[in-house]
């Protein structure tokens, strides 16, 4: 997705969870590579200089079924957290693209923070025609199909042209 949202015109920043960067889910040095930015998982330190510019939208993928539902529920105690909560605040385009099994969609919190972040102005990418759970213990089997392209769309249509 990065290598695609460059090509688009978009100057790509990638944050990440802690627990994402430890568990190798994110290829720091592919990410720099394609964006000429490092992957960013923690708040910068007192009087450092900000790394970033200011975002004109941002998509969130994947989204974990534990960070849809601290994120709706207000809970920013990570940099990523943080980030999304704010964006929210400052009435960003805001592109939400899930990833969970079927068995952690059942839990009446999933569905509920996915319509509280929807109330919120967050477009979250979960249903049919856009991204579906998957059968429990199958997620490395459905991450070929995971629908990038579709969150790259409709934040491209959310931003209609106001990219840096």
């Amino acid at each position: 997705m990065v290598e695609a949202a460059v090509a688009d015109g978009w100057d790509v920043c990638v944050i990440a969870t802690a627990a994402a960067e430890a568990g190798g889910f994110v290829d720091g040095a592919a990410v720099e590579a394609a964006s000429g930015r490092p992957v960013r998982s923690d708040w910068r330190r007192a009087g450092e200089e900000k790394r970033n510019p200011p975002p004109d939208a941002v998509i969130v993928a994947p989204l974990t079924m534990n960070s849809v539902n601290k994120w709706a529920a207000g809970i920013a105690d990570t940099y990523a957290l943080g980030l999304l909560t704010e964006a929210v605040g400052l009435g960003l385009p805001v592109v939400a693209l899930p990833f969970w099994s079927t068995a952690l969609d059942a839990h009446p919190a999933t569905r509920r923070s996915v319509r509280v972040l929807r109330e919120l102005g967050v477009r979250v990418l979960y249903g049919p025609g856009a991204w579906e759970p998957h059968a429990p213990g199958t997620g490395g089997e459905q991450v070929d199909g995971y629908p990038w392209g579709l969150a790259l769309e409709v934040v491209g249509e959310a931003v209609e042209g106001g990219r840096s």
